[in-house]
């Protein structure tokens, strides 16, 4: 497919852009190691994120009114922590553990591959995460998206159609026109349902050693990389 007709990118975050599983292992180890925990924080990395999708779902079903990722990930922390056994910590301290999340580090290839990008087409997030999270993340890993588009401004969760047609809608733009870039094959099904182009990230080690699928593309999308520089290769930049 011609890249001359690609206008903008818009990125899934969470694993596509930024190391979540470690940058929340380590947040976590600061956080409680002091409580007395001796934990597996990866593990409890792990345990955090697996709750994300159930979350959602209540959402997406229509079982609750949207409410943006920081309460969830917040109400999810909650749970984890009386599951773990720490139930002592602060208001105070709660949030700034579950405000983790904003301080995300990228993986290596990021934020120089996205500076590439930026220089040939319109940057973006297409991510589950809210405007809040999304910009003092990028303030962090030094990510120089242009907008920042996804679920809170289209008031739904990723695979909703209205998320990805919210985004293209507020660009200005065809969907034909909105390169769709993601680690994870479903993400990019349903992005190009609805008409927009795919691009296949390969992050085989988001997961660490627990990571069972997402390990190549699956289907023919329209460019298939093996990072953020190698995408920027095939786009020219």
């Amino acid at each position: 497919m011609a890249a001359t007709t690609i206008k903008a990118l818009v990125f899934d975050v969470f694993g596509t852009v930024v190391d979540w599983r470690s940058s929340i292992a380590r947040e976590a180890k600061e956080s409680l190691a002091p409580k007395g925990g001796d934990a597996d924080w990866l593990g409890f990395a792990d345990a955090w994120r697996g709750k994300y999708q159930p979350a959602m779902e209540r959402v997406r079903s229509g079982g609750r009114g949207y409410v943006r990722l920081d309460v969830l990930h917040r109400e999810n922390l909650v749970e984890l922590l009386a599951e773990r056994g720490f139930d002592r910590l602060s208001e105070t301290e709660i949030d700034h553990l579950n405000k983790a999340w904003h301080r995300l580090d990228g993986w290596s290839d990021s934020p120089a591959g996205l500076t590439r990008l930026k220089t040939k087409f319109i940057i973006g997030t297409m991510s589950n995460g809210n405007v809040a999270l999304m910009v003092n993340m990028a303030k962090h890993a030094g990510l120089p998206w242009d907008v920042i588009l996804g679920a809170e401004p289209a008031q739904a969760y990723k695979p909703t159609p209205q998320t990805y047609l919210t985004g293209v809608e507020w660009l200005g733009l065809e969907p034909a026109e909105v390169l769709m870039c993601a680690a994870h094959n479903s993400d990019l099904l349903a992005a190009g349902a609805c008409g927009l182009r795919t691009a296949f990230i390969a992050r085989p080690h988001e997961y660490g050693p627990n990571q069972d699928r997402d390990f190549k593309a699956e289907h023919a999308f329209d460019y298939i990389s093996e990072n953020m520089l190698d995408l920027a290769d095939q786009l020219g930049c």
